[in-house]
Parts: structure tokens; C-alpha cells; sequence
């Protein structure tokens, strides 16, 4: 091992241990480890610097703003309301309505505004049919998780591989390529939904019913749940030291956290991301913070979109609309020919997308700015520059060597199988995009290794990176229902462990049926 390999090594354990710790965004850590390579001459800059000029990773921003648009224009409230069942129905009916309308949805949308709009809808309907929220919230995430697999705008994950594929110099994928492996999982997930929601999934909390009651006895100020994100500035700190009543101007109540309700001595109840902080406000509360970037969620019991008029939700659908379409058709070899100076591909149209949304006023222009997830795209930007030193310092080559190694006498299909367990080990632990970043190189050098075709593996990333469903740090949907339905810990591994093996099993035999490894 030489000298650049341990240095690599090292800084990748660090970074893990970082990650895990969350005292610092991702972002910031993947920078520091990023310019630590670029000092140690184990990548130049240009090579740091080439993820941020990223075609995949621009689309990513570009697509924040697309989402912020369709959330903006009321388009999603007015869908989930239709969706919803009214009058007598029971859990297994609703369910079959609403979860794969969900999961069509967030194949074409950033998932968290999906939940982040539909979460308190589902529980305040689920509360006038007399049913359990807890039935639909943990399923709500996951159909989102699942739905995204299933197109490459689906989740951010797709976007990282694509990029990351064509600066390999590979083709990298089209549009619904991800949709012959995402929709028989997306399928096979709603159907174990269906079938295990009843036995698996909790029962409703009924102190949390009881203590929104006994909230809701003030006529000027009413119970608002305030989901924590990543940057609130109160993480890691007491009630009593951040002082929320004097920053934000209302009184918290309770605090919601890993399925325990806090009502007494809250004040010495340390902060955490995803934590539910149900606070007494009146309606500027949520004008004033309601699209800030500390919480993940706001809602006060009420609408949850901002309303708009007709013309605008039907001008938002058919740019959404002849976005995908045109990206699809711009693929074709057709219109290759006929625009030959032209790409017309998802970056093309999201960006002719963004512009008309923004000069229609569909999202608001002068505030495009907080709408964009910058730690996200330097997340990003930065694994770009890390999957580079893996490779320059030819760490990946090590370690591919040792996995190939292990399984020396089981052929392509093992090691498929084990890419897909770290790569998914990683994402629960720390974040997607980085578990992508990681896996990526160790993809490719196996491949080159045993002179076979890496589209299987460079799939399996795209499935293993996004089945975040075992733990509610996993993705960020499961933090938001995790607080908004009152669920523990456990609640997510004993729903989400079963769901991740299914994926699991269906990702490795399938993947090499649709993509084969093909000899090079």
C-alpha cells in the first residue's frame, strides 16, 4: 500500500466518522476531504473542480426549482385531494388508491416537497375517516423513495450515476431507462405495503391525539408541528439555550422525538434533525418562515400550499409535462439528426423549464436562491472529486481486488450483490449521494478487472443508493413523517428492513437480466 492509497483510506474513514458524528453538513465535509486530496497532489484542480461544472449536477439544481414551481402553484394539493378517498373506507382500499398515485408522482419530482405537502393532508384526512395516520405516513415516504427510482430525474442519486457514467465516458442513461428495473420493485414494494401495513406498522399514538385537543383551545393562536432540517440553528442545543420563543415568536408545546411525546420539562430537551416541535402561533408564523430552509416542514393544520389561480396550476402541468416528453423524444436518434448542434436532453429542457416558470412568476424569481439545496449540490460537486482520488490514487483497483478476491469462484453475480449491500450500508449511515460517490469507482475497476460490461453495476448504485428505507436518517422523507407521525426508531427497521431485502433480491436478479455482462 502505497503512500496516496492510505492517505485516501484515511481520509475516506474520516470522512465516514464525520458523516455519522453530524456536527457538520455533508457538504462541507466532502469539501474538506476534497481539498485534502487536491493538497496532497492526489487529484489536480481541474479535477476538483469538474463535479461543480457537472451537467448532472446543475440538472439537480435546475430540477429544485422545477419542484418549487409545481409546489408553488398549488398543482400538488389540488392532485393529492382528488387522490384521497372520501367517506367509509378502510386502510388496505385507501392504500391501493393512494400509493401508487404517489409513487407516479415522485418519478417526476424531488420527493421531499411530494411529502412535505402531502404528509399533513394524508394525517388530517386520515383523522376525519377515523383512520390511522400511522397506516399511511412510513408508506407515504417510502412510495416516494420508490417512485423516484423509476426515471432518472426521480432522485438525485440517477443524476449523480448519469454524470458520473458519461465523465467515465460512458453513454449514461435516458430518461426511462431506470423505469425496467424501478417499476417491478415500485410494484413489488406497494404490493408488500398493502400486505404488511395491517400486522406491520403501529397503531396511532393516542396521547399525541389527545394532547392536540388540549391544544386547540386558544381561538387567535392554534398548534403548528415545525419539522427541524439540518440547518436549524438550534441542533445540538437545549430549548433554554436557543431560546425559540424569542427568535421565532411562539410558545413550543411538545416535542415529538423518536416517537416520544415530550410535554414536561422541555426546556432541557436537546435538539435534534427531525425532531417535531408542535409551537402555539398565529397564521404569520408560517408567512414568515414557512419557505425558510430551517425546517423541513410547517404546518399548521390548515392549507399547507400557497393558493393560486387556475391558469397557473394548468401552465405549471404542461411545462412539467413537455419537459419529460421533450427530454424523452430528444433522446430519439431522429432528433439527433435533425438538431445535430443541439443536445436536447433533461439539462436542455430543465433549464428552458426554470426560466419560463421563473419569468411567469410560478416560483418566485427574486427568492429563486432558497429554493436550490446548495450543501446538496456541493455534496455532489465534491463526491465527483473524491470518486476521482479513489480511482488516481488507485485505491478502487485495491479494493475491487480484494472483493473480486472473496468471491473469486462465484462469478459476476456475487459481486453484484455485494456492491449492492455497501453501497446500501453506506447510504443508511451516512448520505446517498455520498454512498454513490463511493461505490461509483469500486463499480467501474471491478468491471475493467473482470472485462465485463459496468452498466449492472452502475445500476445496482442507482437502486442501492435510494432504498434508504431501514432507518429514519436514511432519507430525508422518513425524518419528515417520522416526526409528523409520532414513529420510533424501530417502527422503520421493522417496516423498512423486510422492504429493503425485497428490493435487494429482485435489484440482483433482475439487473443482469435487463443489462447483461456482456464480455468486453
Amino acid at each position: 500500500m502505497n503512500f496516496e492509497i492510505a492517505f485516501v483510506l484515511l481520509a475516506l474513514v474520516g470522512m465516514i466518522v464525520a458523516l455519522i458524528w453530524d456536527k457538520m453538513r455533508p457538504g462541507m465535509i466532502l469539501f474538506t476531504v476534497a481539498a485534502s486530496f487536491l493538497c496532497a497532489g492526489i487529484i489536480t484542480p481541474k479535477e476538483m473542480l469538474e463535479g461543480f461544472s457537472n451537467k448532472g449536477m446543475i440538472t439537480v439544481a435546475l430540477l429544485f426549482l422545477v419542484s418549487e414551481g409545481v409546489r408553488n402553484s398549488g398543482a400538488l394539493t389540488q392532485i393529492i385531494n382528488r387522490i384521497l378517498p372520501q367517506g367509509h373506507t378502510t386502510v388496505c382500499k385507501a392504500q391501493l388508491r393512494i400509493l401508487p398515485s404517489i409513487a407516479f408522482i415522485s418519478a417526476f419530482l424531488n420527493n421531499t416537497p411530494v411529502v412535505v405537502i402531502f404528509a399533513p393532508i394524508i394525517k388530517r384526512w386520515a383523522k376525519s375517516v377515523k383512520l390511522p395516520a400511522t397506516k399511511f405516513l412510513i408508506p407515504l415516504s417510502y412510495v416516494t423513495i420508490l417512485g423516484g427510482l423509476c426515471t432518472l430525474i426521480g432522485t438525485s442519486t440517477n443524476l449523480v450515476v448519469h454524470g458520473m457514467m458519461i465523465e467515465a465516458g460512458y453513454g449514461g442513461l435516458s430518461m426511462f431507462e431506470l423505469s425496467l428495473i424501478g417499476i417491478p420493485v415500485t410494484l413489488a414494494g406497494i404490493l408488500y405495503l398493502l400486505i404488511g401495513s395491517k400486522r406491520l406498522l403501529p397503531e396511532e399514538r393516542k396521547d399525541v391525539d389527545a394532547s392536540e385537543e388540549e391544544l386547540e383551545t386558544d381561538e387567535k393562536y392554534h398548534p403548528v408541528e415545525v419539522v427541524l432540517g439540518a440547518r436549524f440553528p438550534g441542533i445540538n442545543k437545549t430549548l433554554k439555550e436557543f431560546d425559540f420563543k424569542r427568535r421565532y415568536g411562539v410558545e413550543v408545546k411538545e416535542i415529538k422525538q423518536n416517537g416520544s411525546l415530550i410535554t414536561r420539562d422541555i426546556e432541557n430537551v436537546t435538539l435534534a434533525e427531525g425532531d417535531t416541535l408542535v409551537v402555539m402561533a398565529d397564521d404569520s408564523f408560517i408567512a414568515t418562515w414557512g419557505d425558510s430552509s430551517f425546517f423541513l416542514m410547517i404546518a399548521n393544520g390548515k392549507d399547507v400550499s400557497p393558493k393560486s389561480n387556475r391558469n397557473k396550476r394548468v401552465l405549471t402541468l404542461i411545462l412539467l409535462v413537455l419537459m419529460i416528453l421533450g427530454a424523452t423524444i430528444g433522446e430519439l436518434p431522429l432528433t439527433r439528426e435533425a438538431f445535430p448542434n443541439i443536445k436536447m436532453d433533461m439539462f436542455f429542457f430543465a433549464t428552458v423549464t426554470t426560466i419560463v416558470m421563473a419569468w411567469c412568476n410560478i416560483f418566485p424569481a427574486r427568492k429563486y436562491t432558497k429554493f436550490i439545496s446548495w450543501d446538496i449540490l456541493i455534496t455532489i460537486a465534491c463526491a465527483f472529486a473524491i470518486s476521482k482520488a479513489m480511482t488516481n490514487s488507485g485505491m478502487a483497483d485495491m479494493i475491487a481486488n480484494f472483493i473480486i478476491g472473496l468471491s473469486h469462484n462465484y462469478g459476476p453475480y456475487v459481486l453484484l450483490a455485494i456492491l449492492y449491500i455497501v453501497t446500501n450500508v453506506i447510504t443508511e449511515l451516512i448520505t446517498n449521494n455520498a454512498a454513490a460517490a463511493l461505490s461509483f469507482p469500486l463499480a467501474l475497476s471491478i468491471a475493467n478487472q473482470l472485462g465485463i460490461d459496468p452498466t449492472p453495476f452502475f445500476i445496482v448504485i442507482c437502486i442501492a443508493a435510494s432504498a434508504g428505507f431501514t432507518t429514519p436518517i436514511g432519507y430525508q422523507t422518513n425524518l419528515i413523517v417520522q416526526g409528523i407521525g409520532n414513529y420510533k426508531f424501530t417502527d422503520f427497521v421493522r417496516v423498512g428492513l423486510p422492504l429493503n431485502i425485497i428490493v435487494f433480491l429482485i435489484s440482483i436478479f433482475l439487473i443482469p437480466q435487463i443489462w447483461p455482462f456482456e464480455v468486453g
